[in-house]
């Protein structure tokens, strides 16, 4: 006998900060019966692992850890009648939001949603996907991975460490190894600027005589049957090993910190679109995606470096599943592409087509000092601007007036000297 679907008003696919939020908000719009699917035995994604402080900071005005941070929204949804199911895995989501999951405890489970949201995270890249010549020895670790040994399962991975790339979660394990009393020798960098936010930088690697080796890669691992020492080496501009640059350090592991991939295997199975800069789903500006009813949310759309802007992102699609789930999204209007120009690697949302005021966030290419965004017409300065630190930039109901009638709006980054030049020129 085959069981009938769970009839679902909106499905949230992920039970992390963006799920939990995204959630919420959905339940607060009205909708009836909201659902959470977490592959995880608890709720909270990876903000249990992350026991250091720093959170909050926008959301709440105060720090808070990631525990604590995630407590406040899992508090919410227990005292909700939101319904959550815990080790269920997603196997399969297609167009007509149809979703298949598996569980020890509910078996395997058939949901037809009025909604669905999108907010499975992201995974770490690998070793295997940077191309690291050597041996497979025991030692080398992805950056979360590492927290996760030590900060819930309390192992220290190693004593002798060294650190190829300088993400977030790189710097802040760099002195979470120290803390523990290890050796921190180096943290190695591609790019000629470290690639995680400045005060982590500071807080992390100043504070704690780490040296940082800037446009430098690691060329070898030796050792066997453990990591014994890494070869670094400085790179030209093009990114590749400068011969006689080599530098051998002795170490027992190695930790890499070399990008995040947002996981998006069932978004590409339900033929969602998907931006090859981002490497998430193509949305609008309430966060819905090409395939009508499936919305998008956190780090499965774009990686951020504050929880606190996943929270917001979350509570915007939340909302607007909500709405088209009981048939209240606001219309449609003629559709407006945002593209990024030069020195933008990419804008989000990819298109309007509420006409409604939103947030419009952005990343740069590279460092620049005494920036201006061009977006459209109206300009924006910033002192300085790093590929590393989001820019959140409101568009207000005066820009999208003054963008009716056209097809797209191009977001550039100028130095204030282009910036002055145009203004004139427009004049």
């Amino acid at each position: 006998m085959t069981q009938s679907p769970l009839k679902i008003d909106v499905l949230v696919i992920g039970g992390g900060p963006a799920g939990l939020a995204a959630a919420l908000a959905a339940k607060k719009q009205g909708a009836q019966k909201v659902a959470v699917i977490e592959r995880n035995h608890e709720l909270g994604g990876i903000l249990q692992q992350c026991i250091h402080n720093g959170f909050g900071l926008h959301r709440f005005q105060e720090e808070l850890s990631g525990p604590e941070y995630a407590a406040r929204f899992i508090h919410q949804i227990e005292g909700s009648d939101i319904d959550v199911y815990l080790n269920t895995m997603v196997i399969s989501l297609s167009k007509d939001r149809t979703v298949t999951a598996v569980s020890p405890t509910h078996g395997l489970l058939t949901c037809q949603a009025g909604a669905i949201i999108l907010a499975m995270g992201c995974r770490e890249r690998t070793r295997g996907a940077i191309n690291i010549p050597g041996y497979r020895p025991a030692g080398v670790f992805t950056a979360g991975a590492a927290q996760r040994f030590m900060n819930i399962e309390g192992y220290l991975p190693g004593k002798d460490v060294v650190i190829l790339g300088s993400g977030d979660i790189g710097l802040i394990m760099a002195r979470r190894f120290t803390l523990e009393g290890a050796k921190v020798h180096a943290v190695v960098e591609i790019l000629p600027y470290a690639a995680g936010l400045t005060r982590n930088v500071a807080q992390c690697l100043d504070d704690f005589s780490i040296p940082l080796h800037l446009s430098s890669t690691v060329v070898g691992i030796e050792g066997k049957d453990r990591v014994e020492a890494v070869t670094i080496a400085q790179v030209d501009n093009s990114r590749r090993p400068i011969p006689g640059t080599e530098q051998t350090i002795k170490c027992d592991t190695l930790l890499l910190s070399v990008g995040l991939i947002p996981e998006n295997e069932l978004s590409r199975e339900a033929e969602v679109p998907l931006d090859p800069m981002t490497s998430g789903p193509q949305v609008n500006e309430l966060r819905e995606t090409a395939v009508s009813g499936v919305f998008a949310c956190g780090n499965v759309l774009h990686v951020h470096d504050l929880v606190d802007y996943v929270s917001d992102e979350a509570e915007i699609a939340g909302t607007a599943a909500a709405e088209f789930a009981q048939d209240q999204l606001p219309g449609k209007s003629a559709a407006i592409s945002i593209r990024p120009g030069s020195g933008i690697r990419y804008a989000l949302p990819q298109t309007i087509e509420h006409n409604q005021p939103f947030d419009l966030y952005l990343r740069v290419v590279e460092p620049v000092e005494n920036a201006v965004i061009q977006i459209g017409d109206r300009q924006i300065r910033h002192r300085k601007v790093k590929p590393s630190e989001m820019l959140k930039i409101p568009i207000k109901a005066k820009d999208l007036e003054s963008w009716q009638g056209r097809q797209e709006i191009i977001v550039e980054l100028k130095t204030a000297e282009q910036g002055r030049k145009k203004e004139a020129a427009s004049r």
